[in-house]
């Protein structure tokens, strides 16, 4: 497969993704204050550039969640950085989606990532060293070494605790977009049914 067979599939793969989650009401429920961002990098992508992504993220109209804009190269900044970031431990890795983190989710998360036998983990922002929060995007490397040296492998569902002026954050990991998709609107609908 030459590299622009592979991104086609790779932009196809994100529009299907796109689609399930705005046929799921339930994953509004799961939406951020930053919005959610799906995205999904080219074999051995080095910047952000080689990462595809929603444009302007995706947002809730009318109860369900909305793609601000179709998927194109280079729209991800954070997600795209951690997918590269992440690769160096796991080269299996090449999507990732983030929706909202409270203590509610965490249970449904944590329940269902022990049910399926996956690794569940989290980074906490507040042992984050001074010197790597201060300088803008030096924090990936810092993160993703404490997400995998805490878990003992790279999880493919974990959270992100709150930082100063960060909002906590539940990431999912997987080889394509349709299934990190697929896995958030499970935790939605779980989400959504839990005992009030």
């Amino acid at each position: 497969m030459n590299d622009s067979q592979q991104a086609e599939l790779i932009l196809g793969n994100l529009v299907s993704a796109v689609a399930m989650l705005q046929n799921c009401a339930q994953f509004s429920l799961l939406m951020p204050e930053v919005r959610v961002n799906l995205a999904y990098a080219l074999p051995g992508a080095k910047t952000p550039d080689e990462v595809a992504a929603v444009d302007g993220r995706i947002t809730v109209v009318r109860g369900f969640p909305y793609a601000s804009g179709l998927p194109r190269w280079g729209a991800s900044d954070h997600m795209a950085r951690l997918i590269i970031e992440v690769r160096k431990h796991d080269p299996k890795i090449n999507a990732g989606i983030n929706f909202k983190c409270d203590a509610s989710v965490i249970e449904v998360v944590q329940k269902y990532c022990s049910e399926r036998g996956i690794l569940f983990g989290w980074i906490d922002r507040t042992k984050e060293p001074a010197e790597v929060a201060e300088k803008d995007r030096s924090s990936m490397p810092w993160k993703v070494n404490q997400l995998v040296t805490n878990s003992g492998g790279v999880p493919r569902l974990f959270y992100e605790g709150e930082g100063w002026g960060k909002e906590p954050l539940f990431v999912t990991l997987g080889s394509d977009a349709v299934e990190v998709a697929g896995i958030a609107i499970e935790i939605a609908q779980r989400y959504q049914q839990r005992p009030g």
